[in-house]
């Protein structure tokens, strides 16, 4: 398998082009992962544009590859965005690290009723970049051709906003549907997941009252840092994707 790094600047390519890595990308690739020339490698910019090939130079401020494949990946429709609780320690991180590995198309971080996490002042900017930062180590972890956004904080009157031109299905535990039962009808999913102490009633309440659609996953009651990843699978068995 191929190891996967990211440029963003990458633009375009051709099969015989050199591209190459260079700042703490190349420096990972050649001091950390130890690559050296012959290797194969992947460069994709994130959106969707992936070039692969030998590497031809490996020094600690410069990893380049000549171009042998070369692939571009549309934006997969529907989307699947995750609207995930602030949660307390790393588990909202983890959340958002396993659902970037399981193909989810982007992430929004929700200040729920709940939350005993707070972004507030600078740490709202601070939050985002560090699950930027997650959402980009678990792309290239897991080979992806795209990036997931990662959106603005929200608060709850914001979320239920967000339920215009999107499905919302709300995750609770109590809910009578299951998500397993419902069948794709093409518009983008934003699927939600509250915190540590759950959805509260009020919020539930709002969210339905916008259009969300209240399921649940199964008998078990999971933590928040599973209950995205274990949703965005079965989705992903529902759309296709897998």
């Amino acid at each position: 398998m191929a190891h996967f790094y990211i440029d963003e600047e990458l633009v375009s390519a051709a099969v015989g082009d050199r591209v190459s890595l260079a700042g703490a990308e190349a420096r990972h690739a050649v001091t950390v992962s130890r690559l050296a020339v012959g290797e194969t490698v992947s460069i994709g910019n994130g959106a969707g544009l992936v070039a692969t090939g030998p590497i031809v130079t490996a020094e600690h401020t410069s990893l380049v590859i000549t171009v042998a494949e070369l692939s571009t990946a549309p934006r997969r429709e529907p989307a699947i965005f995750l609207a995930q609780a602030l949660a307390k320690g790393d588990r909202d991180e983890l959340a958002v690290q396993a659902a970037t590995e399981l193909g989810v198309d982007g992430v929004i971080p929700w200040s729920a009723a709940r939350s005993i996490s707070r972004w507030e002042g600078a740490k709202v900017a601070k939050g985002r970049d560090r699950w930027s930062a997650v959402v980009r180590e678990a792309s290239k972890q897991s080979l992806r051709a795209w990036i997931p956004d990662v959106l603005d904080l929200v608060t709850t009157k914001q979320l239920v906003h967000m339920t215009e031109g999107a499905r919302m299905l709300v995750l609770e535990p109590t809910a009578a549907a299951r998500l397993s039962e419902l069948e794709p009808d093409g518009r983008d999913l934003i699927l939600v997941v509250g915190p540590e102490g759950g959805i509260a009633p009020q919020e539930l309440e709002a969210l339905a009252a916008a259009g969300a659609e209240i399921v649940r996953l199964g008998d078990e009651v999971l933590r928040t840092s599973t209950a995205g990843p274990a949703a965005i699978a079965v989705l992903n068995a529902k759309l296709g994707r897998w």
